[in-house]
């Protein structure tokens, strides 16, 4: 009797045991190494194998098209349970300017976990020392003043489109330079190739700090601790925006992974190591996992919609 009890007890805790463990972890950055999901992603390799949540993890980088070439070899790894992507806004906007075949509703959501305000730099010897001055120079001609930033349609090209409606200009006639990793729009902006650069602060701090970019304006709602920025709204453009990353896993996987996942996911959040990261990288906690980020996700793929079309990306 004492050893069938004991065999009922050990099946029924076989899959929470199952649950806790994550093995050979391979974490895709769908963009060049050096942006943001590059970053995000490694930083999550580092606390999860650090933590002993997950052990080995590998990064890999599959860039273009906003992260949807990406985001296709997810869908085609349908039932990998170790295989988790990076993500966030820049993608769930490319899904549409590039007419994707495969949308957000083909993936499993596991976590939505960073969000990072927007910064517009210029070089240091710009003569455009505020947002006004730039604003100022791009209202007079709309195609002369070039911006450098992410992918098409991703939060760079978003947060560019509503300056340009705060600063009188036709967003049609904008000059965006799109870049699909972050260490391309940092060259852009030192090689004086173009006027401007946006990004995520992360992306540009050490040479803010180096002296050698000046940051003019955040697209935060107010003054952020750590970064002494002046906000766009302060400067008189109603703007604000925040690039959120998350995690996603391939279609068709077991509820017990995706439980699993969700589960490294909780552990990597609340532990000390991730909340030193996002201090370090001056990023904004805005975690949401499981059930809760699904419903997110459907709800900011209609925001988003509705913002490129009112800056003329998408019909």
């Amino acid at each position: 009797m004492y050893k069938a009890l004991s065999l009922a007890v050990l099946t029924a805790l076989a899959p929470l045991a199952a649950a806790q463990s994550v093995n050979n972890l391979r974490i895709m950055a769908p963009a060049s190494p050096g942006g943001g999901w590059d970053q995000t992603s490694r930083a999550i390799q580092t606390v999860l194998q650090n933590e002993g949540l997950a052990r080995p993890v590998q990064v890999f980088n599959v860039p273009g098209a906003g992260g949807t070439i990406g985001l296709a070899q997810l869908y085609n790894s349908k039932g990998d349970g170790s295989l988790l992507m990076t993500m966030g806004l820049v993608m769930v906007g490319a899904i549409q300017t590039n007419s994707s075949k495969v949308d957000l509703s083909r993936v499993t959501p596991i976590a939505r976990l960073t969000g990072e305000y927007e910064v517009v730099v210029v070089p240091a010897a710009s003569p455009y020392k505020t947002m006004k001055d730039l604003a100022a120079a791009w209202k007079t001609n709309p195609g002369s003043v070039a911006f450098a930033g992410g992918s098409a349609g991703g939060t760079d090209h978003m947060l560019v489109g509503l300056l340009a409606q705060a600063a009188g200009v036709d967003p049609k006639r904008m000059n965006y330079v799109p870049f699909s990793g972050g260490g391309e729009t940092l060259a852009a902006v030192l090689g004086n190739q173009v006027a401007a650069g946006v990004a995520g602060y992360g992306e540009f701090e050490a040479q803010i700090k180096a002296g050698r970019l000046r940051a003019i304006g955040i697209s935060a709602p107010k003054r952020q601790a750590g970064i002494p920025v002046p906000t766009l709204r302060e400067q008189g453009y109603n703007v604000d925006l925040s690039n959120w990353r998350g995690i996603v896993a391939p279609p068709g996987i077991s509820a017990q992974e995706k439980a699993a996942l969700v589960a490294a996911m909780d552990k990597l959040h609340a532990s000390k190591a991730w909340k030193d990261t996002l201090a370090e990288r001056k990023w904004t906690d805005l975690y949401l996992s499981g059930s809760k980020f699904d419903v997110y996700l459907k709800l900011e793929a209609n925001r988003t919609k509705n913002v490129l079309r009112d800056i003329g990306l998408v019909k």
